[in-house]
């Protein structure tokens, strides 16, 4: 828990949310609106939810085309959205997709991949956003981050890997920029009714013998079968996240909290990481404790 006291200005905030043609991307960018605040909603192609772009901006916000993969898109869009007189208060970091394969079986393409847009591309849009924001005195970033940066699941050690390295870079962060008045939110979902299906690809290699019957197996073909169906209520989710975020509601008196799990699953996968820390340190306490040197 961190004591840094965090001010948030009592008006409207402008939200960058990035993957809002679907899932928790739009759940969020419904409920931000809801609240009075502006969206700037963005996803790889717009023109493929016409329908979705017309209620945004029927509801006082824009959307803008993002490809997070983009090297340079990142900084472009920042740059054009402040010139424009956006002054960006909140950044979500929510686009993404689960890469499922073996760890052994993963090329070295499908992990740069997975990083490129898992951790490259939020790093990106965190980069352009936080000297503007340390200017102002004032931001709220939001990376929307999974249970597998914990504890991954069987198969999923491409995607455990993109989030985590995210996670870790966002501690850092966190504590280089709360001076300035700038709060990092990690938010752990566990499994939800978003489109994971639409949003995941299966690694190339087909699966070793050794591995049939495995979880890693189920796993797969669950996702391949569109059967991959998490019981959290997106909409729920969002209005926790909108809550903690500007620190009203379950959020109210939390507002310097780093960390937000979410799904009935996390609070069971939380403890269990929790314990095998304490465990490995009461294992080996006395180990850790004497190899210094003299």
């Amino acid at each position: 828990m961190s004591t840094t006291m965090f001010a948030k200005p009592s008006r409207p905030l402008t939200w960058l949310i990035t993957g809002c043609s679907s899932g928790l991307g739009l759940a969020l960018t419904r409920e931000v609106q809801q609240h009075g605040h502006t969206v700037i909603a963005t996803s790889r192609q717009p023109s493929r939810t016409p329908d979705l772009v017309a209620e945004v901006k029927a509801n006082g916000g824009e959307w803008h085309a993002l490809d997070v993969d983009d090297a340079t898109a990142a900084g472009v869009l920042v740059g054009r959205l402040e010139a424009s007189g956006h002054k960006i208060d909140v950044l979500v970091n929510n686009a993404g997709y689960v890469l499922f394969g073996a760890v052994e079986q993963l090329s070295d393409e499908e992990r740069r991949r997975q990083m490129e847009t898992m951790y490259f591309g939020p790093s990106r849009l965190i980069q352009a956003l936080v000297p503007r924001m340390r200017q102002r005195r004032f931001g709220i970033i939001v990376n929307i981050s999974s249970g597998a940066a914990l504890d991954g699941r069987d198969s999923m050690g491409g995607y455990a890997a993109a989030k985590a390295a995210l996670d870790a870079s966002t501690r850092v962060l966190a504590k280089e920029v709360s001076p300035f008045n700038i709060r990092l939110l990690t938010v752990w979902l566990g499994t939800f009714n978003t489109n994971i299906g639409n949003a995941s690809s299966i690694a190339q290699a087909p699966l070793l013998d050794d591995y049939k019957g495995s979880v890693a197996e189920q796993m797969m073909n669950a996702v391949k079968s569109d059967e991959f169906v998490g019981d959290g209520d997106k909409d729920k989710a969002s209005r926790a996240i909108f809550q903690v975020a500007v620190g009203d509601g379950v959020g109210a008196g939390h507002e310097t909290e780093r960390f937000l799990p979410m799904g009935r699953d996390m609070v069971s996968r939380v403890g269990l990481v929790r314990d095998q820390f304490a465990h490995a340190l009461d294992v080996f306490a006395d180990v850790a404790g004497n190899v210094y040197t003299g």
